[in-house]
């Protein structure tokens, strides 16, 4: 069982001492009930929340319209934006957020369904990553809370080169 991410995230939290939020728009709380899944995870996980519409994102993540407008729900823009609204809202040490095209609809020629960004905020920086996943809608949830969870783990093992597109390779 220790080869589940959502274990090592919460041995690396626990280990480092830091809190743990989540920002969640195409996932809809994926990423926190795989999180919740472990016991004992309330002390190290503060909670997530699930914006799925733009007036969630600015009302409670504190997205600024001008970002929604300008570059879309699914951007590095917007994930940055939510991932610091949610550690800032819940007062975490560290958050993920995550927001894509889970299909079947909603592609676009230059955001087909399954991009999906997903950012990080911590107090020494944020970081971003894109990738295109193409599954079914179901499929991509999942993928999505797999490639966020693995980038908590990648952060809490201290890697600080955390940016990344990997379109090209899914």
């Amino acid at each position: 069982m220790t080869d589940l991410l959502e274990v090592q995230i919460g041995e690396l939290l626990r280990a480092h001492k830091l809190k743990l939020a989540t920002a969640e728009s195409c996932t809809g709380g994926l990423i926190a009930s795989r999180i919740t899944d472990i016991p004992g995870s309330s002390d190290y996980f503060l909670g997530g929340v699930a914006a799925y519409a733009y007036e969630a994102k600015v009302e409670l993540l504190h997205v600024s319209w001008d970002t929604l407008h300008q570059f879309g729900a699914v951007s590095r823009e917007t994930v940055l934006e939510m991932a610091r609204g949610v550690r800032q809202v819940l007062q975490a040490d560290i958050a993920i957020a995550v927001s894509g095209i889970a299909g079947p609809g909603g592609g676009l020629p230059d955001k087909p369904v399954g991009t999906t960004w997903f950012g990080l905020s911590a107090p020494e920086g944020e970081w971003g990553r894109i990738f295109c996943f193409g599954g079914n809608r179901l499929q991509n949830k999942s993928s999505s809370a797999d490639a966020a969870l693995q980038f908590l783990v990648d952060y809490l093992h201290g890697s600080r080169d955390l940016d990344a597109d990997f379109r090209r390779r899914t």
